[in-house]
């Protein structure tokens, strides 16, 4: 069981912000609680309330254990894939598998954020528009982003890549600077998160290998494991 009581919620600010989140281990909590953070294709901005800090999270290719101890409480900010280079002014690359503080990227600004967020009633709220903000300011996000996203759910990256009319290469440096990552490991990703939603909804794992699109159960298998270190049983 996750004793953080972590929540979700919609985050309409912006079209490419996922959700905003919360997560707080209680004072009286027994012991620290370790989360397992698997690689979604996502990017997060996360405020602490320990230091008043921000730092940005992700893309992820692997497991990242976030450690939370007792009295801590994080909000966050969800960008959805390949949304995140709007608002950091980097590409996604960047900060593949980082956990790096804002201040890197918007120096005084990050500060200022964080004080804002402290004193804010509201403040996943105030992440979340300020996150906003700073993506309307930013560069578009790259049109291929909806497009790869579909295509890579359901076909081979060459197909995805004429279907777009680039080369797999160019394809390769848009996926890069857009999602932190290779075309072949989003498909991955994407398949993956499939795979994991199939799974809570209840259906057998065998139908879900089908389903996300793995050779077979075994298939799956080992790709849950290479992602999350773990099996897909455990996980869940």
């Amino acid at each position: 069981m996750n004793p953080t009581g972590y929540q979700e919620a919609p985050a309409p600010q912006w079209p490419g912000l996922a959700c905003v989140w919360r997560s707080e281990l209680p004072l009286d909590a027994a012991e620290p609680f370790v989360q397992r953070v698997v690689p979604d294709g996502c990017v997060d901005l996360i405020w602490s309330r320990r230091d008043g800090s921000v730092q940005v999270a992700g893309p992820d290719t692997r497991p990242a254990p976030a450690l939370m101890r007792p009295g801590d409480a994080l909000v966050g900010v969800r960008f959805a894939p390949g949304t995140a280079p709007s608002a950091l002014g980097v590409p996604a690359d960047a900060v593949r598998d980082g956990r790096i503080p804002l201040r890197d990227l918007w120096g005084d600004d990050a500060d200022r954020l964080g004080e804002a967020v402290a004193a804010s009633g509201a403040p996943a709220k105030a992440l979340a528009e300020a996150a906003a903000r700073r993506a309307r300011a930013g560069e578009p996000v790259d049109p291929l982003v909806a497009p790869l996203i579909a295509g890579l759910g359901r076909a081979p990256v060459r197909t995805v890549a004429a279907e777009l009319g680039l080369g797999e290469r160019q394809l390769r440096r848009r996926t890069i600077a857009a999602f932190g990552y290779g075309p072949k490991t989003v498909q991955r990703v994407l398949r993956f998160q499939r795979a994991l939603r199939l799974a809570r909804g209840g259906m057998p794992l065998a139908d879900v290998a089908h389903a996300a699109g793995y050779a077979d159960q075994p298939h799956l298998s080992h790709d849950v494991r290479a992602l999350a270190d773990t099996s897909i049983r455990t996980l869940l």
